[in-house]
């Protein structure tokens, strides 16, 4: 789906082709029934006609019968050709933009969400230009594409019924014309094509070059509305910081900003669109009232055909040039359509271009993370390991040549803000695209990263805490016990309700209770290595011990890796130790230590007293190698 007629076919060819095909097939007959459904109006307008202008005609022995019976006639056509014919064929052709939509939808949320982390790849490109505002191209893009394709291709099946039908209808109506004996019978039928392929690729041609206009200022038009419409979620997302600082003319001026991109181009829009509407209104008067009706003209002045022929042919005529200028009529739908497919198609290649996240970092930069496995009685090994920034001659800024954490093991990773903790662990679990190292895995251990919570789904309670897992694999009984050992018991009753109040659980839960919610997962789910980013930070001292004393007592045997911003580790309410060891990053180095016992209270105070320390060193050595055992 990298190109435009492959993005157009790929519903039709996929796994779900014969319900495309079956509904693309009765669009098509409801289109053929349409255009010959156009000859019997052109017949029943010329009957109309013809009754009117004889309605005083001697030998019209019924005149009156004759003008509401050719005038009923008309009227039932058009009945059965716009509600019966043209109102099952919108619904069919809607429910064919339905299902094609809900396909491509499918294939791009299958193709984001893969466990190769597309959708966080596919966002941080590299050198490469990233997708803008891929919501609004999976959502808009993809439904206005789809939709403008169906109608494009109605067209195309328009104008080919309609050159069998009304061409075949002009044939048989033809007649000679005077000065262009040599086509014989055929003369008037040649005249009238013959006006229509003039007439129709000269302004189609115009149409063409408006068309390219729009297509560009359609885009730029698209780019601007999302990125506005992005900060206006980011604005709404971060609403309580902005009304607690008071920051409210600063996200003002920074929306006005964006919507004066929006204004701009949607001026240039306004302007090329009034200038294709009068060029479409006038092509459409001076075909359906000029060249419609001139080819047959000269036949009926020499009265070749009567005033009935004339009208019908001229409808005929009119017909077959509104059928064959779909592409001027429908030129903007056109314009929305490639520039919808192009925003489509940058998506569909953003994705091929990072299913090998290794080689497409490598393009913009080193790349040579190995990932493997071992005995889980090794625990996680990582090995000289490097962290770069973008380009291929910038220098580490984090280095470690060998780190090991043993299984149970709680390692507590400090270093001053922009040091590379974040990093560290991002990279770790393959979420960093630039450097090097080899980083070893528990072989069938289950790994959680809990980072701070940004904004919770709109899906229930019990959802909540099973993910990132499905919620249809634990019982409600084990998530009410990991709520209450959280901490969150006071919710247990609405575990399977969606909102409490009228209101979601983003806007219910505080911050603290959200990374009470994180605890509730990690007791669930159980997992063997645990990393923590700053996932205590909304917590009070009390809620840190809480938070860690509940993985401590619920998950035995887990191996924990955690950034906080403390410069020491938090302790047990007795004063224990929860952490066995140190990772702290100075001057672009990585150093794991074991975290040191605290010093017994007769030992701080020899050593704060420098004359007595020579005396009694060698008591202190023993006293703090027997601690250390």
């Amino acid at each position: 789906m990298r190109n435009f007629w492959g993005l157009m076919r790929a519903y039709w060819f996929s796994d779900r082709w014969k319900e495309a095909w079956a509904l693309t097939l009765v669009v098509a007959f409801l289109t053929a029934l349409s255009s010959k459904a156009g000859v019997w109006f052109a017949e029943a307008s010329g009957a109309l006609i013809n009754s009117i202008a004889y309605y005083h005609d001697a030998a019209n022995a019924d005149p009156l019968s004759s003008l509401l019976f050719n005038a009923g006639t008309l009227v039932a056509l058009v009945i059965f050709k716009d509600v019966g014919i043209t109102g099952s064929r919108t619904f069919v052709s809607a429910t064919l933009h339905r299902k094609w939509r809900g396909w491509l939808d499918s294939r791009f949320n299958e193709a984001l969400l893969d466990g190769n982390h597309t959708h966080f790849h596919a966002q941080h490109a590299g050198g490469s230009e990233a997708p803008d505002n891929i919501d609004q191209r999976i959502q808009e893009s993809i439904k206005g594409m789809a939709g403008g394709a169906i109608g494009l291709a109605m067209g195309v099946m328009a104008v080919a019924s309609s050159l069998f039908f009304v061409g075949q209808k002009l044939l048989e109506m033809s007649t000679q014309v005077s000065g262009l004996e040599f086509f014989g019978r055929y003369g008037s039928a040649v005249l009238a094509l013959a006006a229509v392929a003039l007439y129709v690729p000269v302004n189609t041609f115009i149409a063409v070059k408006l068309g390219g206009l729009l297509e560009r200022i359609s885009i730029n038009m698209q780019k601007a509305e999302g990125s506005y419409r992005g900060e206006l979620t980011t604005f709404l997302r971060r609403s309580f910081h902005i009304a607690a600082s008071r920051g409210e003319n600063v996200q003002k001026d920074m929306h006005g900003r964006l919507y004066v991109d929006i204004d701009r181009t949607w001026s240039r829009l306004n302007v090329v669109n009034a200038g294709y509407a009068s060029f479409e209104r006038v092509y459409n008067f001076i075909g359906a009232r000029i060249v419609a009706y001139g080819p047959g003209l000269l036949p009926f002045i020499h009265s070749r055909i009567d005033l009935r022929a004339y009208i019908t042919g001229a409808e005929l005529v009119n017909s077959l040039i509104s059928q064959c200028s779909w592409f001027i009529h429908v030129m903007p739908a056109i314009a929305t359509l490639r520039a919808n497919s192009k925003r489509v198609m940058d998506l569909a290649e953003a994705i091929e271009s990072v299913q090998r996240p290794a080689d497409f970092y490598r393009e913009t930069g080193r790349s040579e993370f190995h990932y493997s496995s071992q005995n889980q009685v090794f625990g996680l090994t990582i090995q000289n390991l490097e962290l770069n920034h973008q380009g291929h001659d910038t220098e580490p800024f984090v280095r470690a040549e060998r780190l090991r954490f043993r299984r149970g093991e709680w390692t507590f990773l400090k270093g001053e803000s922009g040091s590379g903790k974040t990093s560290l662990i991002k990279a770790v679990n393959g979420l960093w695209p630039y450097g090097r190292g080899t980083i070893v895995f528990p072989e069938g251990v289950r790994t959680f990263y809990a980072a701070q919570e940004v904004k919770l789904p709109q899906v229930s309670l019990k959802e909540l805490v099973c993910l990132p897992e499905e919620s249809a694999g634990y019982s409600d009984p084990r998530v009410a016990s990991a709520l209450h050992k959280a901490g969150l018991g006071d919710f247990i009753e609405a575990l399977n309700e969606t909102s409490r109040e009228g209101k979601s659980w983003d806007q219910v839960l505080s911050g603290g209770q959200k990374q009470k919610l994180v605890v509730a997962r990690i007791l669930l789910q159980q997992p063997g290595l645990l990393f923590l980013d700053e996932a205590t930070g909304a917590l009070d001292p009390e809620g840190k011990i809480a938070f860690h004393q509940a993985i401590q007592d619920n998950c035995p045997g887990v191996t924990v890796i955690s950034v906080m911003h403390e410069a020491t580790p938090p302790k047990t309410a007795a004063g224990e130790e929860f952490y066995h060891s140190v990772l702290t990053i100075a001057d672009g180095v990585a150093t794991k230590k074991p975290l040191a016992p605290p010093l017994p209270a007769e030992i701080t105070t020899i050593l704060n007293q420098p004359q007595a320390r020579p005396v009694e060193e060698g008591w202190l050595r023993l006293r703090l190698r027997q601690r250390q055992k």
